[in-house]
């Protein structure tokens, strides 16, 4: 797999940082319509702690954060500026299974439909080539500078 944004990258790219930045790496990029990224959950994840002690599973909230994530990042452009998407809306969640630590997690996004600031995207996660989650995301593109 070869990286084309490192954890450097995506730290320029998003405003998230430790503990909700949620990926490691991105491997594949179309802008604007495409983007693969790697999660890859450890036992050091702050999460754990609490969800669930002696049976350590990745909270489904923050499999759908990584995904909105990727999909921030894949949104990127030169047409659309600096801008960083809002969470909008979540339709079609589902999850498929549990994902642990030890899992690597590869988050696909594709985008739906894309108007003026408004954005609709398709989200999946997999651990292998086994379904964890899936999930349609609407986010609003706001300018950095209006954050």
């Amino acid at each position: 797999m070869e990286t084309l944004l490192d954890i450097d990258g995506i730290m320029e790219a998003l405003p998230h940082r430790y503990p909700f930045l949620l990926l490691d790496r991105v491997i594949e990029w179309d802008r604007g319509k495409r983007l693969v990224a790697i999660k890859n959950v450890t036992m050091n994840e702050p999460f754990f702690q609490g969800h669930f002690p002696g049976n350590p599973v990745m909270p489904g909230v923050l499999i759908l954060e990584a995904m909105a994530q990727a999909a921030a990042i894949m949104m990127k452009n030169d047409d659309v500026g600096d801008v960083v998407p809002l969470f909008m809306g979540i339709d079609k969640a589902r999850f498929r299974r549990q994902v642990v630590p030890g899992d690597q997690l590869r988050l696909e996004v594709e985008t739906l439909q894309a108007r003026r600031n408004v954005c609709k995207g398709a989200g999946k996660a997999f651990v292998g080539d086994e379904l964890a989650a899936e999930a349609e995301l609407m986010a609003m593109l706001v300018p950095r500078d209006q954050m």
